[in-house]
């Protein structure tokens, strides 16, 4: 005997539950569980701007830990899909669905691959552009990463969306909150650049008579033997204080991805390659789930948010696995190399790891949400994510510590423009008809 846990999708039972949730948030009807206002599409929004600024925080952590990034992306691969998988069964399958919204298993069997294949390409760039991230996250910093790819996105993705989403939002909110974010990215230049003086400072202050550190390659390597010892018992370890030249220089023998020596150029091209993949995957899913070009047949409805979220995930776990596996055994920047065996066995972090693909993979889910009902360039906001990720890096990493005066202000200037920026492009939110 089959046993059906919703045989007749009969919700009636619950429906004094229902009735305390602001129903102008939430849309339950015999359709889909749908984000329709734009209370709730900024309340996505809100939500999406925390899980997306603090998942590139956990991976620094285990890089700074010494994890080889190949592992820790494998792990995040696994949950990131998951997350995906539990946003169709759940939101995709609440309501009885109708013939122009159906359910997740209903549309997993119609005709809508041209819409199927705009929401892969999606997870496609996503995937590279985040597997990018992982590098340049310990090349270029966990801030200035984020404001670099943001400021892109907000370029070019947001503008993209705008087009395609018919000019839902309103233009003379959304540009001046583009004209913010790119305001925001000069400051965040200037405090890295500003920070990266300060650290030059504190090595060149170092003393190598007292301490044994210098800032040049073949001490560097001695420094790296000398905290072996001190592993192996012969000698005695003292933690370095946050901001020092001493931390900067702990932080270089611990690490999985070594920076000292490496071109700024490299991780500066890293940054803006991941930034260009991340401006593309929003507005292919807008495409996926509206067919503005109307590519679907007369009479196949569009591709829930939730449907195309499932094949857009697919679609980048299969090649951040495929990508991951191959740079286990060709690692690049250096690393040394690994296996599937060594990684299966890798159990130091794994939690950590498991944790960013959920905050990544439920922060995408709730920013396709918002922007479905809202317009995804307003949608867009959320990358004012460094705002949280620099929190973390102040915070977790030490970052910005014992640094100059001059740095402290353009980091506050910073982190208010990104205020008003977020502020300013929820303002632009439209209504999708």
């Amino acid at each position: 005997m089959k046993i059906h846990l919703f045989p007749t999708r009969d919700f009636s039972g619950i429906s004094p539950l229902l009735n305390l949730l602001p129903q102008r948030i939430i849309s339950w009807s015999l359709k889909m569980y749908m984000v329709e206002s734009k209370g709730g599409a900024i309340v996505c929004m809100l939500l999406a701007l925390l899980f997306l600024g603090t998942w590139p925080a956990v991976l620094t952590l285990l890089e700074r830990r010494g994890r080889l990034p190949q592992h820790t992306y494998l792990d995040y691969s696994i949950t990131n899909l998951l997350a995906a998988v539990i946003i169709a069964l759940t939101f995709g399958e609440i309501g009885k669905g109708t013939p122009s919204a159906p359910n997740f298993f209903t549309q997993l069997s119609q005709d809508n691959w041209p819409s199927v294949l705009f929401a892969m390409a999606g997870g496609v760039v996503l995937s590279i552009g985040n597997l990018s991230t992982q590098y340049s996250l310990a090349l270029v910093g966990l801030s200035v990463t984020e404001v670099i790819t943001s400021s892109i996105i907000v370029v070019i993705g947001t503008t993209m969306n705008y087009f395609l989403d018919d000019k839902i939002n309103r233009a003379d909110i959304l540009f001046p909150g583009v004209g913010c974010f790119l305001i925001a990215v000069c400051l965040g230049s200037f405090v890295h650049a500003s920070n990266a003086a300060d650290n030059k400072e504190k090595l060149k202050s170092l003393s190598t008579e007292a301490t044994g550190f210098s800032t040049d390659k073949e001490t560097l390597k001695n420094n790296v033997v000398r905290e072996s010892d001190v592993e192996n018992g012969s000698g005695s370890a003292e933690k370095a204080r946050a901001g020092t030249a001493g931390f900067l220089i702990e932080l270089e023998n611990r690490r999985s991805i070594k920076v000292f020596g490496r071109s700024t150029i490299t991780g500066l091209a890293i940054t803006f390659f991941a930034g260009i993949c991340f401006s593309l995957f929003s507005p292919a899913f807008n495409l996926a789930t509206n067919d503005q070009w109307h590519t679907l047949k007369e009479g196949i409805p569009h591709l829930s948010v939730y449907t195309a979220f499932f094949y857009f995930s697919v679609s980048c776990f299969v090649v951040g696995i495929v990508l991951n596996i191959i740079f286990l055994y060709h690692p690049i920047l250096n690393l040394p190399k690994s296996s599937l065996k060594a990684y299966l066995s890798d159990w130091n972090g794994r939690g950590w790891a498991f944790l960013a693909g959920f905050l990544c993979g439920f922060g995408n889910g709730l920013q396709f949400m918002g922007g479905e009902a809202a317009g995804y360039a307003a949608a867009d906001s959320v990358q004012a994510l460094p705002l949280v990720s620099t929190f973390w890096a102040i915070l977790i990493f030490g970052e910005y510590r014992r640094s100059s005066r001059k740095t402290y202000i353009l980091l506050v200037s910073m982190l208010f423009m990104f205020v008003v920026a977020v502020g300013v492009l929820m303002a632009s939110s439209g209504h999708r008809k």
